[in-house]
């Protein structure tokens, strides 16, 4: 008898674990991505601030996978899919080839969300992928060129002016690091601008930044922002973006007020919302989404009248079964992880007609880095409870954990090296922009 085929759809941190905890199965395999390369996507924004080159923070599936495709069951795929079939048990992909399947998991995470104003996409770009990071990264170096080039101080002032929009840890991360580059890695490398007086500016429409941590590391990491020379500025709700500004309402001062940034590099780290497929789930299945359009799924992790399909990573709107009240689960690289090692194992069992077993999230804790020297941790030890600290001991922990859970030894290796010579030089490698190469002029004009 054939064995039964699982059809996995994406290979972020999901994807990966449930093709890892599936290949010594007697199941075959096939692994579906849009890239043909595994994003270390915690790192993304050091590729868009030009502190880290794409390779140290990526690696391709094949390299990744190699053990497992030594086991003979495992076939990858580099296609996007564009429908599922979920009564005909099959996925059609670009160019129109059709994969039959006996179990989905989808894992295909999650896009850029703007609250309804997806025009504003073209001046704030997000940061989800390599090509955003390459994007980002080109808007920031080559802002400061444009201010160099500048015949007035109101057009220079603009192209030095940043605005992060969204005080979770990828904006203020983002935000952190774009005021070190201005204060540090180029404040001798030009002549006409000083960019020690860059702007970097964070908008954050609730109270306070990082709103997952406690109140009081909050407080911190808004203070270490500020000392990195970061204007932070919270219960700011953005109304507006077009190519020379952004426009935003506050009620700093007590009555509701607009107020309009003259900027030319925006960044846009405010909302996520589910891959398409999670849409097309819907359609085929009945399964709800949420506001953000992620799937609602079952406590095993799979849909309601479909438990030959799973759903996992940022696209699952999922709660964690443990002791007391179910809780929603973060939108983190652990809980993807788990997630995908979870439904796969929900998938064998149902393969040997097991009852499944609901999906609990362990909960490891928050790291947020600041800037240099400055972060903050929040984590959950076994018996003792949270352990929460800040600043440089904090920033040594982040360090080196996001080293440790890096795939492969040559990227922790210039990880860890490209950290140091920047930390000792205030260097930033990966500063080349390549420019697509533009078409002649026509004759005669």
């Amino acid at each position: 008898m054939a064995r039964p085929h699982v059809l996995i759809i994406g290979c972020g941190f999901g994807g990966i674990e449930a093709v890892r905890a599936l290949s010594k199965a007697e199941v075959e395999i096939t692994l579906v991505d849009r890239t043909n390369h595994h994003l270390f996507q915690p790192l993304l924004y050091q590729v868009a601030t030009a502190g880290l080159s794409a390779p140290a923070v990526s690696a391709p599936i094949r390299h990744v996978l190699r053990p497992e495709m030594k086991r003979g069951n495992l076939t990858i795929l580099k296609a996007e899919v564009q429908a599922i079939d979920v009564a005909g048990h099959t996925a059609t992909l670009d160019g129109g080839e059709r994969i039959e399947w006996d179990h989905l998991i989808v894992a295909a995470g999650a896009t850029h969300s703007y609250f309804g104003h997806d025009d504003w996409a073209r001046y704030a770009p997000g940061l989800k992928t390599l090509a955003d990071a390459f994007d980002i990264r080109a808007r920031v170096i080559g802002a400061f060129e444009n201010a160099e080039r500048a015949q007035d101080d109101a057009t220079r002032d603009a192209w030095m002016t940043f605005v992060v929009i969204g005080a979770g840890p990828t904006g203020v991360e983002m935000a952190g690091t774009m005021s070190e580059i201005a204060q540090h890695t180029l404040s001798r490398e030009f002549r006409r601008i000083d960019s020690r007086a860059t702007r970097v500016i964070l908008l954050e429409g609730s109270d306070r930044v990082l709103g997952a941590f406690v109140t009081k590391q909050s407080q911190q990491a808004r203070q270490q922002l500020e000392r990195l020379h970061v204007e932070v500025r919270t219960g700011s709700k953005v109304t507006g973006i077009d190519a020379e500004g952004v426009s935003f309402e506050t009620t700093a001062s007590g009555a509701p007020t607009t107020q309009r940034l003259a900027c030319r590099t925006v960044i846009w780290a405010a909302g996520v919302a589910g891959s398409r497929l999670g849409a097309e789930l819907a359609r085929g299945s009945g399964a709800a989404l949420d506001r953000a359009g992620r799937v609602v799924v079952e406590p095993d992790l799979s849909l309601a009248g479909h438990p030959e399909i799973s759903v996992v990573g940022d696209l699952a709107a999922a709660k964690s079964h443990g002791k007391g009240e179910p809780k929603p689960v973060p939108g983190v690289s652990p809980a993807a992880k788990q997630m995908g090692r979870a439904a796969a194992a929900n998938v064998l069992r149902r393969i040997e007609r097991e009852p499944t077993t609901p999906f609990r999230y362990i909960d490891y804790g928050n790291l947020a880095t600041v800037g240099r020297k400055a972060a903050v941790v929040d984590l959950a030890v076994p018996g003792l409870g949270a352990l929460r600290f800040s600043g440089l001991a904090a920033w040594l922990f982040w360090l080196f954990a996001h080293i440790y859970f890096l795939i492969g030894f040559r990227n922790r290796l210039i990880v860890m090296v490209d950290w140091a010579w920047a930390y000792f030089t205030y260097e930033r490698s990966a500063r080349v922009v390549a420019e697509p190469e533009r078409p002649p002029p026509a004759r005669g004009s």
